[in-house]
């Protein structure tokens, strides 16, 4: 009989369930990674005590799920799941158990799981595995297989549908062939998920190490049209011309992007923005017919356009996220960067420009929107741009030079930078209003392009000046 080591841990917590005659099991995820050699923290017990007596045997117990027979142990410094064993009845609304009876043994209550590399148990006592599915099978083999009929497992818990792609983008396993095939036969059960545990799920999706996998898998099942159809109409939506920049449409690029964001190890604004940063581009793609060679202007060849889809992919993006119940802050960070994200630097840019750029951006978004260029790049080209395509390396290296340069020189880069500000023009006889704010941003972009202006007295001369220039009007 196979069994695993014991962390210190759980032999003391478990002291306390054989001290008062109880069984407890480590079970779910923490068992599967500790199989496969991976370090697990998470830890959730089954046991055949009922919440009132893990409550009497533990001096910190939170009821977080008292009704369905989970309390939260708060136990060493850790927060631990305790569930008593128990079954479910059927699923009438896909989501929630009609009923909950307890059960008697730990193979019953494994019987209830979703998968079988979940459904395995390790007894606390002896470190013995109960697997009454082949769950370390599967896992050997990277499969992901439910615990029995699969229909009848989906049609119980709609979620559990998009957990079996997460599992798959998460862990590298593949999907059982009866199980997959099941996926897209229960979207009316899966549809009546909250948007909210979709959204858990999808940003496990994008955060895994290459989450094109699970996308894939999203788009074939159906799951994907279900919660994004947006996303699914960038389906066949070409880009490639003669111009050479893009090799796949554009939701494959998309993915492709998503990817790029996990090999760089950005974090999920990084993602959502790689995901959703061109999705515009189906309500905005033109064929023009131009000529690419000034000395044969005759020769003309069919062009692909796409112009303004950062604003309707930022537009489209807001929505999605909103919709997915993101919070607001994520949402506008994910709608600037792609509002930005098509920057175009020459080593021709003045300094102003650059600063200029700087302004327009944000310096707090400087290093997000190049993040997220590298995974726009990677998205075209299955490749890191600073490893292995100079063209793309040389200029982002020497744009991000420049921006530093510009942001070591202290110069005003905001409102806040001017040496006045909207109390010293008002002590010069400059009314509060809209003219205020009109002279004050005159007066920064003249900094901007000139950082040598920024004066005191210089300013509020100059302040003077267009005031009366305002008011004779």
């Amino acid at each position: 009989m196979k069994h695993l080591f014991i962390p210190a841990i759980l032999q003391k917590m478990n002291s306390f369930f054989k001290r008062n005659g109880f069984e407890a099991y480590l079970v779910g995820g923490a068992v599967r990674d500790m199989l496969r050699g991976r370090e697990a923290n998470d830890w959730d017990i089954a046991t055949n005590a009922s919440p009132q007596d893990v409550m009497r045997m533990f001096s910190q117990v939170i009821p977080t799920g008292i009704d369905h027979g989970t309390v939260t142990v708060h136990f060493m410094g850790k927060e631990i799941e305790v569930t008593t064993y128990r079954t479910e009845s059927s699923y009438t609304d896909g989501r929630h158990p009609d009923a909950v009876s307890y059960a008697a043994t730990i193979e019953e209550d494994l019987s209830r799981r979703d998968f079988t590399m979940n459904a395995i148990a390790m007894d606390l006592n002896t470190g013995n595995i109960v697997d009454p599915f082949d769950g370390i099978t599967d896992i050997k083999k990277g499969l992901i297989r439910t615990v029995g009929n699969a229909m009848d497992r989906f049609s119980e818990d709609g979620l559990r549908p998009v957990r079996a792609v997460r599992f798959a983008g998460q862990l590298g396993f593949s999907i059982e062939d009866d199980t997959f095939a099941a996926i897209s036969k229960v979207l009316t059960v899966t549809e009546k998920i909250s948007i909210e545990r979709f959204r858990d799920e999808f940003l496990k999706m994008l955060m895994s190490p290459k989450p094109s996998q699970a996308l894939e898998m999203m788009e074939k099942t159906g799951l994907l049209s279900l919660f994004i159809p947006e996303l699914v109409q960038c389906r066949g939506i070409t880009q490639a011309d003669e111009r050479g920049h893009h090799q796949f449409d554009v939701l494959s690029h998309l993915f492709a992007s998503c990817d790029g964001a996990s090999y760089y190890q950005f974090d999920s604004t990084i993602h959502l923005a790689a995901l959703f940063h061109d999705i515009g581009k189906p309500l905005v793609r033109r064929e023009e017919t131009k000529s690419l060679d000034p000395s044969s202007p005759e020769k003309v060849s069919p062009i692909i356009t796409f112009y303004n889809h950062e604003k309707a992919s930022a537009q489209s993006a807001a929505l999605i996220l909103e919709r997915l119940r993101l919070p607001k802050k994520q949402i506008n960070s994910v709608s600037h960067l792609i509002q930005n994200h098509m920057f175009h630097y020459e080593n021709s840019w003045s300094d102003a420009a650059v600063r200029r750029f700087v302004v327009r951006t944000g310096q707090d978004f400087i290093d997000a929107l190049f993040n997220l260029r590298y995974c726009d790049v990677y998205g075209m080209t299955g490749k890191p741009p600073l490893l292995h395509n100079s063209q793309w390396a040389d200029g982002l290296l020497e744009f991000k030079e420049r921006i530093q340069i510009v942001l070591d020189e202290k110069t005003a880069l905001s409102l806040k930078d001017l040496s006045v500000n909207g109390k010293d023009l008002m002590e010069r006889g400059i009314p509060s209003g809209k003219h205020l704010g009109m002279i004050l941003e005159e007066l920064f972009a003249m900094v901007v392009d000139n950082p040598g202006e920024n004066t005191r007295e210089n300013l509020l001369t100059i302040a003077g000046n267009l005031w009366k220039r305002y008011s004779s009007k």
